[in-house]
């Protein structure tokens, strides 16, 4: 009998471990694509990021629908995608994502506890490196500025190009360039678990060797390769 009721206890831990871990992955891939949502409505407002911007970027880190409550705790945090175009120097197709979070509590979120959904580009190889290193504390470790936007921006992009990360945020369906100094972001390593099923540097997943993109993220990517298919020379 007691040999019995270890047998039956085993499987309903195993049971319940394996739903704990499906829910997880589900989690992720909603995650995904949410992200890829939110890069598909913002890539077509009429007042968006500048081509010229969005071929020179090398990343881009899409945080959907973050909210002011969230943040009255200090350990919350949103968490988004983060892709990356493959290749040497960061000029071939987008590529895998790798899952990230962004911490911190003075996003000067607007409306009360409205969702604000926000854009991360990344616009050299120091600043992907950074991020797929460790946690980057923005406008410390990595130089940050709000975003340009519009066609009449384009004069004006000489100078973020010289910024390793371009920063945007949408709230009430208004999009406009972000000032996030002091947040972080960082790898999310237990969402990537979840996700891939296996522990994997995230810089194998959105550079390679590493798996192939889940189907959650189709949209996502799609979109980017519709936006930029190749990146510009910077």
């Amino acid at each position: 009998m007691k040999s019995f009721c270890g047998v039956l206890m085993a499987m309903l831990l195993i049971a319940s471990t394996a739903l704990a871990e499906t829910k997880d992955t589900r989690k992720q891939e909603e995650r995904l694509q949410d992200s890829g949502q939110v890069m598909s409505e913002v890539l077509n407002m009429p007042d968006s990021i500048p081509q010229h911007v969005l071929d020179r970027t090398k990343c881009v880190v899409v945080i959907p629908s973050v909210r002011k409550a969230a943040f009255v705790v200090g350990a919350s945090y949103g968490r988004g995608a983060m892709v990356c175009r493959t290749g040497e120097n960061f000029t071939g197709p987008w590529g895998a994502p790798s899952m990230m979070a962004l911490e911190g509590g003075s996003f000067g979120l607007q409306a009360g506890v409205e969702a604000t959904d926000f854009v991360f580009l990344i616009m050299n190889e120091s600043g992907a490196s950074s991020l797929l290193r460790s946690k980057v504390k923005l406008g410390g470790d990595v130089s940050a500025a709000a975003g340009p936007l519009g066609r009449s921006a384009e004069a004006d992009t000489d100078a973020f190009m010289r910024t390793e990360i371009l920063t945007y945020s949408r709230t009430r369906g208004i999009f406009a360039g972000a000032s996030l100094e002091g947040s972080t972001l960082r790898p999310d390593k237990d969402a990537n678990e979840a996700l891939y099923g296996e522990r994997i540097n995230p810089r194998y997943i959105v550079l390679g060797p590493g798996p192939a993109a889940p189907a959650a993220a189709n949209q996502l990517l799609a979109m980017l390769e519709k936006a930029s298919p190749r990146a510009a020379n910077a």
